[in-house]
């Protein structure tokens, strides 16, 4: 399977033929474990919306092919980072990487970007975006305002293009800050973070009748008729899967049948990867009604098909309730104030889910709601990792917080914006 291309030709990035059309993605290169969430993160974390796609492999080489057109609050897609990025994940096809272990991959030094400004709607997410296109990845955030109207952000971020540390980078940092924060910077500077804050993980403390139903491990009917509604709110969405052994005799066949959302793809392959299953073969169909519905053909690691009910059961039901639940919003009352809380499951290999506090602050900048504070921490529940995003919410506004009517819209419209609908 496949030609021994190295460097740029392990990935193809053809535009479409017409104005609207999907440009496409090929990667053909050696396989590795974890290979297709790298890709999958790494096209969500551009904005871009997989419209359908292949995937193939043989254990030792793989070829994908996915079809992508950009979401709509993406201003620009820069497709030669992207693929730069993606040819960074993709293993070398010389022989020496199948005698030998591939070196792992260095991590990023962590920076801290701190800057005082005074506050207005809207504030925190035009930051957000400028961060998200200069490719800086945020980590953790704690952002505070002071009581005569002044914001003071810590971004802990990283930058995946690895050239924070040059005066260039900095300087094109701070002038896309600026050209957002205009008048109203007071100060902003750029530092590596030390060695106290690189091991700061943790979040605030949750209460346990918040961290219930926040972290919940299964849902009821009711709950899942409450927080699961279609982009239209008049049908219900359900995931279905269906395992079958008789077709193959060497793999497990998957077909799932769910509500489409944004990062779909994503969501089962890192379900998939942290069950220690990978993929043979994959179909990831085109929307059908508002639906998708994907073909997998999968092995354990050992290369057999899966005949263990217990484990067979497992992969299914997570597999639903990624589908079903991958990100996790409520609003809950901390002391006096009124808190909304995002939470999405951390990947065994310890990454979190792209762009999430990018759509939490778009959909409170698009409800006209300014944040008092923000964090985001992990959190560790149900037997996982959690990534938590807390926001305070500002009473200064045309919702009435403290009503569950509101409450309730401020939830539909966050969920939305994250899902994609």
């Amino acid at each position: 399977m496949g030609i021994c291309n190295d460097g740029d030709d392990a990935v193809l990035i053809e535009k479409g033929k017409k104005p609207g059309e999907p440009w496409v993605i090929t990667v053909n290169c050696p396989d590795k474990v974890g290979l297709g969430v790298d890709i999958c993160r790494t096209i969500l974390e551009f904005g871009l919306y997989i419209s359908k796609g292949d995937v193939s492999t043989d254990g030792k080489w793989c070829y994908i092919v996915l079809w992508v057109v950009p979401h709509s609050s993406i201003r620009t897609v820069l497709w030669a980072n992207l693929k730069e990025r993606l040819v960074s994940f993709c293993p070398s096809c010389s022989l020496s990487y199948y005698y030998a272990p591939p070196a792992p991959r260095k991590s990023s030094p962590l920076y801290l970007l701190k800057f005082c400004c005074l506050d207005r709607r809207g504030l925190l997410h035009d930051v957000t975006q400028v961060l998200c296109e200069l490719e800086l990845t945020i980590e953790r955030v704690k952002v505070t305002t002071t009581p005569d109207g002044r914001g003071l952000d810590l971004f802990f971020i990283t930058d995946n293009l690895n050239l924070l540390h040059t005066k260039q980078r900095q300087e094109e940092t701070y002038e896309q800050l600026r050209s957002v924060l205009g008048e109203s910077c007071i100060s902003c500077e750029l530092q590596l973070a030390d060695k106290h804050h690189e091991t700061r993980q943790g979040t605030s403390s949750i209460s346990p009748t918040v961290a219930s139903e926040l972290f919940a491990s299964e849902y009821s009917k009711k709950e899942c008729h409450m927080q699961a509604l279609s982009p239209d709110l008049t049908k219900l969405k359900k995931a279905v899967v269906n395992v079958d052994n008789s077709l193959s005799p060497s793999h497990t066949l998957l077909q799932i049948h769910c509500l489409d959302h944004k990062g779909l793809l994503y969501d089962i392959m890192r379900t998939v990867n942290d069950h220690d299953v990978k993929i043979s073969y994959g179909r990831f169909s085109v929307v059908t009604k508002g639906h998708r519905d994907l073909d997998l053909f999968i092995q354990q690691k050992d290369g057999r098909k899966i005949v263990d009910p217990e484990k067979e059961y497992s992969i299914c039901s997570c597999l639903k309730m990624e589908m079903l639940h991958p990100l996790r919003v409520l609003i809950a009352n901390r002391g006096p104030d009124t808190e909304l809380l995002v939470a999405n499951p951390v990947e065994l290999s310890g990454r979190g889910r792209p762009r999430v506090f990018y759509d939490c602050t778009l959909a409170l900048k698009k409800l006209g709601i300014c944040v008092f504070s923000a964090e985001i921490g992990r959190y560790s529940a149900s037997e996982r990792e959690w990534e938590v995003y807390r926001f305070l919410l500002d009473e200064k506004c045309e919702y009435q917080l403290l009503k569950t009517e509101a409450r309730n819209q401020i939830v539909d419209r966050v969920r939305r914006m994250l899902m994609g609908w």
